[in-house]
């Protein structure tokens, strides 16, 4: 069996450029180097095995050029931990708009924001002819938050192509009914919906959550704050863009606490754009309960994180689980991965059970079905 795993990307930015980065940093590695990893071989695969033949993104920047160079193109600003990648083959696409660029980025310089490339925007029929000849298996979804339209545009064409999706965003298709029973009718995998870092606000809030939980301490408030200088910060800055990437943050914090919260005793999501921050991203959490005696209690924390790398070595573990999928002939939506991998997932466990069903998942053991 050929080892390799085809991926196409749509969206060249600072989560595409960690992704890049970190399979030319593992290539010559062992076991013994794994560090940054959940998992050094998944299913017979290892980081090596990944190989990009295909991508899209509608900067003049990256448009026409190897992908190899593209992720190192502004207005990227993600670290730099791996400068000797080599050429991928893959020269990056003019891919479809839509919605994949707010308007007001207009208003920022070219340095930080985008500069539209001119080519003819590509229809779903040469997508999926790309797709196919291109030989991918998997097809990553890596555009702004918000991009729903444009999101759907990728996901109808990696159905059409037979190749399996991961969507890295807070747009939802493995957890929309409708879309998970496409793929799912068309035999083809799709892991989602939006990534979670591996050890970012989110993850550290929910295992904070638990922890309240399973210590007997009512949780009474609580709110996680962001700031970043990234171009995922700036699209956010567009507060109509925001809401399914606040109901995914905010579900996955809901999904493990004793009890729901009020709306107005929880805040969870993006709070601003600090230019000078660039990717890295930091989280400001308080958590206000009660323990015994019903005396209160409160915990403050910061996390500082580069925000790309952070996602990278999640994306890797993904993109494997779902070519496990695809050689196994397992369609529509993944449940155990996606619920450790991501913050909205079709169905929502904690992370001890979702770790369980994955690891269940990845054996080939028919005990993760019962969670699918």
């Amino acid at each position: 069996m050929d080892p390799t795993i085809n991926i196409a990307i749509a969206g060249v930015g600072n989560c595409a450029s960690s992704l890049v980065q970190g399979i030319a940093y593992y290539q010559n590695g062992g076991a013994n180097e794994q560090i940054g990893l959940m998992h050094w071989d998944l299913g017979g695969y290892r980081p090596k095995d990944l190989k990009v033949v295909a991508a899209w993104d509608v900067d003049a920047r990256k448009v026409g050029r190897d992908v190899n160079e593209a992720i190192f193109a502004k207005p990227n600003n993600t670290a730099v931990f791996c400068d000797h990648v080599k050429p991928t083959g893959a020269t990056v696409l003019m891919g479809k708009r839509l919605d994949g660029v707010a308007d007001h980025m207009a208003d920022y310089p070219a340095e930080r924001s985008f500069m539209l490339a001119d080519g003819q925007e590509p229809d779903q029929a040469e997508v999926v002819r790309v797709l196919k000849e291109s030989g991918a298996h998997v097809l990553m979804n890596y555009l702004p938050v918000g991009s729903q339209a444009a999101t759907e545009f990728y996901a109808e064409c990696a159905l059409k192509a037979g190749v399996a999706f991961v969507n890295c965003i807070p747009v939802f298709i493995a957890s929309d009914e409708t879309w998970a029973r496409r793929f799912e009718e068309a035999g083809v995998p799709i892991i989602g919906d939006d990534i979670k870092a591996q050890v970012g606000a989110t993850i550290v809030h929910r295992v904070l959550t638990d922890l309240f939980h399973k210590r007997g301490v009512r949780l009474d408030r609580t709110y996680q704050l962001n700031t970043g200088g990234n171009t995922d910060f700036l699209n956010m800055l567009e507060r109509s863009r925001l809401k399914h990437k606040k109901e995914s943050k905010t579900e996955a914090v809901q999904a493990v606490a004793e009890r729901r919260l009020d709306d107005e005793n929880i805040h969870v999501g993006p709070s601003d754009y600090v230019a000078w921050q660039n990717d890295n991203k930091v989280c400001f959490l308080r958590m206000e309960g009660r323990l015994f005696g019903g005396v209160p209690m409160n915990l403050e924390l910061r996390l500082s994180v580069e925000d790309s790398p952070n996602s990278a070595g999640v994306a890797i573990d993904m993109i494997r689980c779902a070519k496990l999928a695809l050689d196994r002939g397992i369609g529509g939506a993944i449940n155990p991965p996606a619920a450790f991998f991501c913050k909205h997932p079709p169905v929502q466990m904690t992370d001890d059970e979702a770790l369980t069903a994955t690891e269940a998942f990845i054996r080939g053991e028919q005990e993760y079905r019962r969670l699918q």
